[in-house]
């Protein structure tokens, strides 16, 4: 860092209370939104109140540092990043500062998550009407900042339609906020002039399009007296709404919410193709529907629970009572001349197809066959009645230029979001992307629409404003501009005096050649940049409650963090990789400390809409971070368990009975890097492989596959035998491996992945004498490896694929083949947890339906128990791994009654039960075994 910019950053330290960072870790991370752009800033600021954010602005005038204010960086245009200081407004001013449910309005500070505000009106039925898809996320400044939408502004507009007012700070205005509502209180020197010039307001009056989504430029229509939503009065909080952080930071905002019906339900309708749902939205507004939103096949991966067609309308509908509602959604599913038709009340079949919906701005991001996709065209709107024949000029202009992209989005409103199979790898590509760039945008002009519906116009479109509002009015966009920020300081390069649409391209920076990797990375085409790349930055993994039975990301609901959260690391490997911010590469010691924190739980494999890997990704960072060099004691201690297990399994009584002298444990902790408030688990005096050996099995017709992992045959025999129970009662006789055998869990975790090929080949040659066929694996993570990490580490092994087709749970064994075996009656309820790996890799279906049969009900946790192998046991992860239970695995236990039957499969989430809660957990199979006894 240059010597202006240690000043800059060691003044800036001393005039703001909140946190000022310009190591390249806080960098690294807000390099990038959710946008195809990059660029990096001086460092960041997080104020801790107004006062910090005036202190903080004032400084960087006096430097010439421009200022970017960002929120949840989810924007997709790019204009949450810039060259100068990122002022994070997430960390401390996300307050609510007062909720009125009489006048229905709310004080919010900019860094408070939509979501957050809602749970808090809806005990008064109340909630605030915009909601992107990001809303478990996205915070309030940066819905002003881009005057947000979401799928209910067919019923409740954007944004702008419901803010009161704002306080603001301007970069040169001084420290005191300005005032900002209707009228011309607060308004900057000048103001009122511009805005009153009639040359200007026949400019404004004559050249913004009128149509519902019309967001691109400035709101200049709010300044006139009779614009639109001002009362009669210009509204300069109105005109602010869509500044992108171009004009002064806002403080605190008062917004208006609405009532919202305590009934819903979804009539989704089934079209021939995309076109035909779109022409059909118009004609259902005039039944005041709540949404309509449409999607077409080539973005549904899954179409379970959706009626035939080829694209889909989802119009959503409210009422006082469920038979309101549903009463309501019927009425549209008559009117509609649909295809097919399905009317949807139940809560959870809601949850599963607004997901579909929501997940969109990730998984547009792959086409169906694996092609990356991207923004750029993301979010333009036309007036609704001309949306049908827009969508086919539109498949035209994609063909034209051999590109693909699956629209999706706010039908009702005319605004689709599309990602789009551009090329922004190569120079070919990128000057396609230009070309498309200019062509869609006369394309929208010609049907009468805007450049932007919804995110803003960033960096992505606001060099094209002129083919849209013409060179006079993109003039006045400019004066407009100065008169907020006379000193260009306000996030330079947005809306006036645009950057270029091709240039800050995040991938410019990346390797122009594969990196050399240990994984195969099949789905990124062995490429470990693909991979990398493949966090868009939509930030469903900075929720602060993970959704429904969702894992995705412990840590960072822990820590509240950025740098611990999927996206963060993504960040941070994508800079080591570029190598301008994150310097060291593989040594990088800023990556590292950011995956220290990641408990390899693979929720964000599942979780994450684009499928990011973050545990195979810190595997792979652990493999080349210590390769030649002294790892920390904790992977020799815990990444090497199954080694020391089966040295320690013929001494197991004396070492348990050592292990219980306090002085001997805490130097056997103090050793193996294990943390010093965990207890070391008891091992099994008599090993279930041992236990196998000597017994005399009946032969029960089909022989099955049952592997003895590590813990099960040194930690948890119990498990196994009760496995044997079940399965024979099944009709089955299980099988074994001659040979001890390892799936290489714990080598893969602590990234000893030399190691780890050495002993999966071993396994793979030990498991030659095993007949063919489906193979039980009791411990969830070790399924998950061999399943997923042995055939992306040995992808050139046939026998590799053939083991991990092969993997079953114990449920899914006996759904798929015993599927008439009946299990014993327990009728009981259960609590405890989904294995996170099972969640992410193996899936829960199959428990679901044998727990069922037993009369096992209720829903286990989500989330993750924070043990996570070794995770929880290593030296300087405590907090972070009790914080991880106590966020859904504790509450849930401590809220069953006595009767409930804990169910844990995963040793580790047995092990945190009875470390942190003194509970017993079991894994199913014991449960059933049981059941079979008291039958017996």
């Amino acid at each position: 860092m240059a010597d202006p910019y240690r000043d800059l950053a060691r003044e800036l330290a001393a005039a703001v209370r909140g946190d000022v960072d310009f190591t390249p870790t806080a960098r690294a991370l807000t390099t990038m939104d959710a946008s195809n752009y990059r660029r990096v800033p001086l460092g960041v600021v997080a104020p801790r109140d107004a006062a910090d954010v005036a202190a903080a602005l004032a400084v960087c005038r006096e430097h010439g540092a421009p200022v970017v204010p960002r929120g949840g960086g989810t924007s997709i245009a790019g204009q949450a990043t810039g060259t100068g200081v990122v002022l994070d407004l997430t960390r401390h001013l996300r307050a609510l500062v007062e909720l009125d449910p009489a006048t229905r309005t709310a004080v919010v500070q900019p860094g408070l998550v939509l979501d957050e505000l809602r749970a808090a009106a809806a005990p008064h039925g109340l909630t605030f009407g915009p909601d992107p898809s990001t809303h478990s996320r996205c915070t309030l400044g940066g819905m002003i900042g881009n005057n947000a939408c979401g799928s209910h502004s067919v019923a409740w507009g954007t944004t702008a339609d419901n803010v009161e007012s704002l306080r603001v700070l301007r970069y040169s205005g001084g420290a005191e906020p300005a005032h900002l509502g209707r009228g011309w209180t607060g308004a900057p020197p000048g103001l009122r002039e511009f805005a009153e010039d009639e040359a200007h307001r026949a400019l404004v009056r004559t050249g913004f399009p009128d149509l519902p989504r019309r967001i691109s430029g400035y709101a200049l229509d709010a300044l006139l007296p009779d614009g639109p939503g001002t009362g009669g009065a210009p509204d300069l909080a109105r005109a602010f709404c869509g500044s992108e952080g171009t004009l002064a930071v806002v403080t605190e905002a008062t917004v208006r919410l609405v009532a919202s019906p305590p009934a819903r339900a979804l009539a989704v309708l089934g079209y021939a193709d995309e076109s035909a749902a779109a022409e059909a939205a118009p004609g259902l507004l005039p039944h005041h529907p709540l949404t309509v939103e449409g999607m077409a096949a080539d973005l549904v991966r899954e179409a379970a629970g959706l009626p035939r067609g080829g694209a889909w309308l989802f119009v959503e509908t409210g009422g006082a009572t469920p038979a309101e509602a549903r009463a309501h959604a019927t009425r549209i599913v008559r009117a509609a001349d649909a295809l097919d038709a399905a009317v949807v009340t139940d809560p959870a079949d809601l949850r599963a197809l607004w997901r579909i919906r929501e997940d969109a701005a990730g998984t547009a991001t792959r086409m169906p066959d694996g092609t990356e996709a991207w923004p750029g065209w993301e979010d333009c709107a036309v007036p609704p009645a001309r949306l049908g024949p827009y969508l086919r000029d539109f498949r035209a202009l994609l063909a034209a230029h051999g590109l693909r992209g699956a629209p999706y989005g706010h039908f009702g409103d005319g605004c689709i979001h599309v990602r789009v199979d551009f090329d922004l790898l190569t120079p070919d590509g990128v000057a396609r992307f230009r070309r498309f760039s200019e062509e869609q945008a006369d394309l929208v002009v010609a049907h009468g629409g805007s450049l932007s519906g919804e995110h803003g116009d960033g960096q992505a479109r606001a060099e094209l404003l002129p083919r849209m509002y013409g060179d006079a009015l993109v003039a006045l966009f400019t004066r407009y501009k100065d008169l907020w920020d006379p000193d260009g300081g306000m996030n330079p390069g947005m809306l006036a005096r645009p950057g270029r649409l091709d240039d800050d391209l995040r991938f410019a920076v990346l390797p122009k050649r594969p990196v050399d990797v240990a994984f195969g990375y099949p789905d990124d085409g062995g490429d470990f940049s693909a991979a990398v790349r493949r966090c868009v930055g939509v930030a469903k993994c900075r929720t602060t409650t993970a959704p429904g039975a969702d894992v995705m990301c412990p840590s960072f609901r822990a820590t509240g963090e950025e740098a611990h959260s999927t996206r963060g690391r993504a960040r941070l490997l994508h800079e080591m990789l570029a190598g301008e911010v994150v310097t060291d590469g593989w040594r990088s010691t800023e990556v590292r400390d950011a995956l220290d924190l990641c408990l390899s739980c693979k929720g964000c494999r599942s979780d994450c809409p684009v499928g990011v890997d973050m545990a195979t990704y810190k595997a792979e960072f652990l493999h080349h971070h210590y390769r030649g060099r002294l790892r920390p004691a904790a992977h020799y201690a815990m990444g090497r368990l199954p080694q020391w297990l089966r040295m320690a399994a013929p001494f197991a009584g004396l070492l348990n009975a050592l292990a219980r002298l306090r002085p001997l444990a805490a130097l056997a902790k103090r050793l193996g890097g294990i943390a010093p408030e965990r207890t070391i688990p008891v091992l099994a005096r008599r090993t279930f492989r041992r236990w196998a050996r000597t017994r005399r099995a009946a032969v029960h017709g089909e022989t099955v596959t049952l592997w003895p992992d590590t813990f099960t045959d040194h930690l948890s025999p119990e498990v196994g035998r009760a496995a044997v129970r079940v399965l024979e009662a099944a009709g089955r006789t299980p099988v074994y491996p001659e040979r001890a055998v390892c799936c290489g869990l714990t080598y893969v975790s602590t990234g000893q992945l030399d190691r780890a090929r050495t002993v999966m080949r071993r396994t793979l040659d030990r498991m030659a004498g095993v007949p063919d066929g489906p193979v039980v694996v009791l411990e969830p993570s070790c399924a998950a490896t061999l399943r997923t990490d042995l055939p992306e580490l040995l992808p050139d092994d046939p026998r590799a694929a053939r083991l991990a087709a092969s993997v079953r749970t114990l449920a899914q064994y006996l759904q798929e083949y015993a599927p008439a075996w009946e299990p014993p009656r327990l009728d009981r309820p259960v609590a405890g947890q989904t294995h996170c790996h099972q969640h992410a890799v193996l899936g829960e279906q199959a428990d679901r339906w044998l727990r069922e049969r037993a009369g096992l009900t209720g829903e286990l946790s989500g989330g993750c128990c924070g043990l996570a192998g070794n995770f929880g046991f290593e030296k300087g992860h405590w907090d972070v791994s009790v914080a991880c239970a106590e966020d859904q695995l504790l509450p849930s236990v401590r809220a069953s009654g006595p009767d409930t039957e804990l169910l844990a499969d995963g040793f580790s989430c047995r092990t945190q039960l009875d470390q942190l809660a003194g509970r017993r957990a079991r894994h199913l199979a014991e449960v059933l075994a049981e059941g079979l006894d008291a039958e017996a």
